[in-house]
């Protein structure tokens, strides 16, 4: 099972996220690339420490929107959507020349990755983008969706997440964040919860029903707070109960 986490998401003289603790513990980083957060230096230094710790370096593309931190939707046309998207792996990708590794994935992130789940149009438009920069690269798509669909039927390779920390709807999307209760903070429930998707399939939606999932990997949001406390008691618990 694989732990990602989002990151990179400082800029300038502006700290962001618990990046160093994250990566003692994760095995995959979604580094921001510049738009929705993000810069050249943090971008630089978070590919350096993800090789140091031999983490999976992955692209996190979102829309260009500093100020709403990339969870707005902006309705940018398909051929924009797609030149943004290289543009942000691109430059990803550059930096991990620079330090001698490869990019193993691509996340994208906020409402970029909502609406593509969603939105058959721009499915095909993003995922297409990736393929024609490189189809080896794996795509972190929510589990379930329409992008999972689509992304496997252009023939690429797509890892199905979970998030561990956010509470889900009875469609199996997210609880959008303005809900009380949206963000999971209690550590052992998050581990209750992610040990359960794991081993069953299933998690329980904010409403009570139980839906069913696939999942390969697991997503802690890097800027939620004790998000590095989470991600060791999950390994924690991976270890205890057998998961690799």
């Amino acid at each position: 099972m694989d732990l990602n986490a989002d990151l990179g998401e400082g800029f300038g003289a502006y700290t962001f996220g618990q990046d160093e603790a994250l990566l003692n513990v994760i095995t995959s980083a979604n580094i921001a690339c510049g738009f929705h957060a993000g810069d050249p230096q943090v971008m630089d230094r978070t590919v350096q420490l993800a090789k140091e710790r031999s983490v999976y370096i992955g692209a996190h593309p979102g829309y260009p929107d500093r100020e709403g931190f990339g969870r707005r939707h902006i309705p940018y046309t398909c051929q924009e959507i797609a030149n943004q998207i290289i543009y942000q792996i691109g430059a990803l990708a550059a930096f991990a020349i620079r330090h001698q590794t490869v990019l193993h994935h691509v996340k994208l992130h906020g409402a970029l990755y909502n609406f593509s789940a969603s939105n058959e149009e721009m499915a095909i438009c993003i995922t297409d983008a990736i393929a024609a920069f490189n189809r080896q690269l794996i795509l972190y798509a929510p589990s379930g969706s329409l992008l999972v669909k689509v992304a496997e039927s252009r023939g690429l390779k797509v890892w199905q997440e979970f998030f561990a920390d956010r509470e889900y709807e009875v469609d199996g999307t997210l609880t959008p964040r303005h809900v009380k209760g949206s963000v999971i903070d209690d550590v052992d429930l998050v581990v209750e919860r992610v040990l359960y998707a794991i081993l069953n399939g299933q998690v329980k939606a904010r409403t009570g029903e139980i839906i069913s999932l696939e999942l390969d990997t697991i997503c802690i949001h890097g800027d939620h707070q004790g998000a590095a406390i989470i991600a060791r008691h999950l390994k924690e618990s991976f270890i205890k109960a057998g998961i690799k």
